[in-house]
C-alpha cells in the first residue's frame, strides 16, 4: 500500500512540476494588440505594428526603427499568430494588428 501512495506521490510532484515549468516558459510569450490609422492601409497596418512594439518594448521598436521596418518582425522575438483587421474610416483605413511575441 505504502508503495502505491509513493507512486502517487511521485506522479503528483511531476505532474505540479511540470505544469510549473510550463506557466514559466509561457510568461516569455506576451500577446499584444496595438492599432493605427493612416491614409492607406499599408500605412495603418505599419502604424499599429509600431504601436504592438511600443507596447512590447521601446528598445525592439527602436531596432525596428532603425533597420529594415518589416511589419510583423519584432528585434529580439520571436513573432507569431500575427494578423490585422482593417476597415475603412478616419484618415482613410484604420487597423489593429495582434501578435504573440516571445521573447
Amino acid at each position: 500500500m505504502s508503495t502505491v501512495r509513493c507512486g502517487i506521490a511521485a506522479a503528483a510532484m511531476a505532474a505540479a512540476l511540470s505544469l510549473g515549468m510550463a506557466s514559466v516558459a509561457s510568461a516569455q510569450c506576451l500577446n499584444k494588440g496595438g492599432q493605427g490609422t493612416n491614409t492607406t492601409e499599408d500605412g495603418a497596418k505599419f502604424q499599429a505594428w509600431e504601436a504592438v512594439l511600443q507596447a512590447t518594448d521601446w528598445g525592439s521598436w527602436a531596432q525596428f526603427m532603425a533597420a529594415g521596418q518589416k511589419v510583423g518582425t519584432a528585434p529580439g522575438y520571436k513573432v507569431s499568430k500575427v494578423r490585422f483587421k482593417c476597415t475603412k474610416g478616419g484618415l482613410g483605413s484604420e487597423c489593429k494588428a495582434f501578435a504573440t511575441l516571445c521573447k
